[in-house]
């Protein structure tokens, strides 16, 4: 028997539980967790706003732990193993639903193989752990599929740690401007340690928040990036980007946007689609365009080689009995990552 913070019903308090877990089957491992950090998409589908809510649930996927065994030898929705189509979690005999193939909020865990990446034994897990997801999301989506120039204009939408993950890839890729828009002021400080250059908040206008990014940089920005979730903030994002009429020079080429983070369900995204055909550029991104066994490795190599700052993303820690504080802090708009200690 192991422990787990066990979630019963959406949006209630996790309960630390006593949970059997099962031996890994063909293509599975069974890993013990050291460390691991709360996400907002944990606490997105704890809400159940995602797709397919399922309950009793063990949340978690940002972590970092260790190889205990290994069997014979993603997706947001399924909350069993693809192998057969069971959990190998259960509670006096009746199951417990896994999250995203990891489920690290529980002392063992077991995962498929290929929700697991074998990184350097030297690096840290309490820090490189929270490389898992949203970080290397926001980081790559500036760096693999915006791709912003030096000098380029950046805006970057929501200011939680994808965001500013998102801001400093453009800082290293040397963007010249670097915009955050959102509607927490408290972050505007902290941003600047990512890069940020100006901020906006779209409360302290009365015109779309598109607009006034527009009549800032003569016309639109380089590249926009989305990390909230937000359909509105998705189509302002989309609609900010500099387009053919207003692109400042024949070889600049037009304004890319980047979708980030995960809607509601039941969003739609309207644009108009002159909005399209003026040349803009709209794209999406899941984990970055990194290929988490193989390029989340060279992720942590940037941090061991001093590249890349991941300390100043971690504004909490806790022990795991007190894991629901790091829930508080998420909800209350505090800090950005939360690291939740399991041997504590």
């Amino acid at each position: 028997m192991y422990v787990a913070a066990v979630a019963w019903e959406a949006g209630k308090p996790l309960s630390i539980e006593e949970v059997e877990v099962a031996p890994p089957q063909a293509h599975e491992v069974r890993l013990k967790i050291l460390f691991t950090s709360l996400c907002h998409t944990d606490v997105y589908f704890w809400e159940a706003k995602g797709q397919t809510p399922l309950f009793p649930r063990i949340f978690g996927h940002e972590a970092g732990g260790i190889v205990e065994s290994v069997g014979s030898w993603i997706n947001t929705d399924r909350g069993v193993m693809l192998t057969d189509g069971k959990s190998r979690f259960s509670i006096k005999g009746k199951p417990v639903y896994h999250f995203v193939g990891t489920s690290t909020f529980s002392e063992y865990t077991v995962c498929h193989v290929g929700s697991v990446a074998k990184i350097n034994p030297a690096a840290p897990l309490d820090k490189v752990c929270i490389l898992s997801c949203g970080v290397s999301t926001g980081l790559g989506a500036a760096l693999n599929v915006a791709k912003p120039k030096k000098g380029h204009s950046v805006a970057v939408f929501g200011l939680g740690a994808v965001g500013l993950a998102a801001a400093e890839g453009a800082r290293l890729s040397g963007a010249s401007r670097i915009i955050g828009v959102d509607l927490n002021p408290s972050r505007f400080n902290e941003a600047k340690r990512f890069g940020v250059t100006e901020f906006v908040n779209p409360k302290d206008h009365k015109k779309p928040v598109q607009e006034v990014i527009a009549e800032m940089t003569g016309g639109g920005v380089d590249r926009s990036i989305e990390c909230t979730g937000n359909v509105q903030a998705m189509i302002s994002a989309f609609e900010c980007v500099h387009d053919v009429i207003t692109s400042r020079s024949l070889y600049a080429g037009w304004g890319v946007a980047v979708l980030v983070g995960v809607p509601n369900k039941d969003d739609v995204f309207k644009t108009h689609p002159m909005n399209l055909l003026n040349e803009r550029t709209l794209k999406g991104t899941f984990f970055g365009n990194y290929k988490p066994r193989t390029d989340l490795p060279g992720v942590v190599e940037k941090y061991m080689n001093k590249e890349l700052e991941v300390e100043k993303f971690i504004t909490h820690s806790v022990p795991f009995t007190e894991i629901n504080k790091a829930f508080d802090y998420m909800l209350r708009g505090e800090g950005l990552r939360c690291i939740i200690r399991m041997g504590d």
